[in-house]
């Protein structure tokens, strides 16, 4: 009888919150989409708990809340400290996170093991952390119990490109030079070895896999959006100047610099204008670059919006120019596509496994220079081709309706259950592999 009812997953998401954005949105609207397939329980962190509550579910019922701050709360104060206010050197911050990951999953583990070996939960599900450096102790003790464990989607390890070694030290990387220690970590092997089903967000991770891995692994990208809206297309009426969009932490490895160096000339000729929304510490020295180059007129700066107004601006753009030179996911990404809005991204990492030359502009990684000239083409060619333009946004628009919404990506994950559940086969979504 009960291969016949929809399997009961504990979720872990140390990170989920709906009020957030980056990876505990991701945590959340992974964790919510999964209630259409799955019988679901989320363990969450202390922090998490009133917007979870806010959002309509109920504490002991739908989630429980585990307080690690014992341990995380000098982590974080150790990582403020060595991070100063630039908000920079994320290899730090997520090897300093592990200790309070570790207790976490102690926490956790007194507090549903009685219930795990009763058979009360059929699925182990980490969502969060994402990162496939920080490990999990809980998938060895699972395994002794029968209890299929599934980890992911992991994402991370994308290296530096050789092109930005500047870059790379002004975002203060330095422990990515020895990031590859994560594999010395307690619970390294023994979490690959004993999941039954690894879900790989990204190339850079499934490389990571190695063939030991290879045979339970499963390719999903993280992101997704939780519905492609209606395309807003009276907000972008034919022969207006090309409305160009950047969403992002003003930080070195974003690349808003060489969006301003590229649309310059045209924005100086008003072809084409550029909103910067975001903040971060390169902003002083963006508004100086647009102003020595002659187009501060054209190159607006909102700051920080909240995401609904983010959306907004999106659905007033024609085109979301993106040259990040080490993205993870790029969920902005999505989001931008699923607005009709055309994206002009480098071909590295995260943003070139989202979007295909008919549905965006991949730019070629190389030197800063080879990048900015290939982007100014890009920008040059979308201004001047409006037709070409509203077909790629189209296609853009319907790659997301197909691959990338909750809704679709719980299903992917619900085939995954079945499969670690020995219901079905390993699946095989028919997503082209990037």
């Amino acid at each position: 009888m009960r291969a016949a009812q929809r399997p009961r997953v504990l979720v872990i998401a140390e990170a989920a919150n709906p009020e957030w954005v980056s990876v505990p949105l991701v945590g959340w609207s992974l964790a919510s989409a999964l209630r259409r397939v799955a019988d679901v329980h989320l363990v969450t962190q202390e922090r998490n708990h009133a917007a979870i509550a806010r959002a309509g579910w109920v504490a002991g019922r739908d989630f429980t809340a585990l307080d690690n701050e014992a341990v995380a709360a000098p982590m974080w104060k150790l990582v403020d400290r060595l991070r100063g206010s630039s908000g920079v050197g994320w290899t730090l911050v997520t090897a300093l996170s592990v200790p309070a990951y570790y207790w976490f999953e102690h926490l956790l583990w007194r507090r549903f093991a009685r219930d795990l070996r009763a058979g009360a939960w059929d699925i182990v599900h980490r969502v969060t952390p994402l990162s496939p450096t920080t490990p999990s102790r809980l998938a060895a003790r699972l395994r002794t119990i029968a209890i299929p464990f599934v980890v992911g989607p992991l994402n991370g390890g994308v290296p530096w490109p050789r092109e930005f070694a500047e870059a790379r030290r002004q975002e203060r990387e330095w422990l990515s030079y020895v990031r590859d220690a994560y594999r010395l970590l307690p619970g390294y092997r023994s979490m690959r070895d004993a999941a039954a089903g690894l879900i790989v967000g990204s190339r850079a991770t499934w490389r990571q896999m190695g063939e030991r891995w290879r045979g339970k692994s499963v390719y999903i990208p993280e992101n997704a959006v939780p519905a492609v809206q209606p395309d807003p297309a009276e907000a972008r009426r034919p022969g207006q100047p090309l409305r160009v969009i950047f969403v992002g932490r003003l930080v070195p490895y974003k690349g808003a610099d060489m969006l301003i160096d590229a649309s310059a000339e045209l924005v100086r000729a008003g072809r084409v204008s550029v909103e910067i929304v975001g903040d971060g510490p390169e902003r002083t020295e963006l508004e100086r670059r647009a102003a020595e180059l002659g187009c501060s007129g054209g190159v607006t700066f909102t700051g920080w919006l909240d995401h609904a107004a983010v959306v907004e601006r999106l659905r007033q753009a024609h085109v979301f120019g993106f040259p990040s030179i080490r993205e993870f996911g790029g969920g902005v990404v999505i989001e931008a596509m699923s607005a009709s809005v055309v994206p002009v991204v480098v071909d590295y990492a995260g943003p070139a496994e989202l979007v295909t030359p008919a549905t965006g502009c991949l730019v070629p990684l190389g030197p800063r220079v080879a990048i900015v000239a290939a982007l100014r083409a890009q920008l040059e060619r979308l201004a001047n081709d409006e037709a070409e333009r509203s077909a790629m946004a189209a296609r853009a628009r319907a790659r997301i309706e197909r691959w990338f919404t909750w809704e679709r990506k719980a299903e992917q994950v619900a085939a995954v259950y079945a499969w670690v559940l020995g219901r079905a086969s390993k699946p095989d979504f028919g997503m082209p592999f990037p």
